[in-house]
């Protein structure tokens, strides 16, 4: 009798050594791109099966509604998740947020029947949580005022 698991337990690799309903990601909550104001927040045991980019968004606010460390970034309207680095991929060298793949690595915050695995989230993935207009500024104008 054969199973198929989303997983692999032979030679794993941080990415694939844990099913997807069991996963841990980082999500960079960046309030400003030039001044490079970022802080993470970890989620561990989370299900990328059955989440979707606004389910993401609502645990998102949710921490950072409740935690105290993030009550600077409270008068940010988040709206938008983009990958930052998958686990064993090259890193960006942008400190604040990868500006490669606009088309591929954006989650579509309208479609809530996608999931998040359907994107190539795995374990140990970085996502960016950021608002759309100040990203789109700061492409055009990458300074940073720090």
């Amino acid at each position: 009798m054969s199973t198929s698991l989303d997983f692999d337990t032979e030679e794993p690799l941080t990415s694939t050594g844990r099913p997807l309903s069991n996963a841990t990601i980082t999500v960079r909550v960046i309030k400003s791109f030039p001044y490079r104001n970022v802080k993470n927040i970890i989620f561990q045991n989370y299900d990328l099966r059955s989440k979707s980019p606004q389910d993401l968004l609502k645990d998102c606010q949710q921490r950072i509604n409740s935690e105290g460390a993030f009550r600077p970034f409270r008068n940010v309207q988040f709206d938008s998740f983009k990958i930052y680095t998958h686990a064993h991929g090259y890193k960006t060298i942008n400190l604040v947020i990868n500006f490669d793949h606009d088309d591929d690595w954006i989650l579509d915050m309208t479609d809530n029947e996608k999931k998040l695995y359907q994107y190539g989230i795995e374990n140990e993935t970085e996502i960016s949580l950021f608002k759309w207009d100040d990203y789109v500024n700061y492409k055009a104008n990458p300074e940073e005022k720090w």
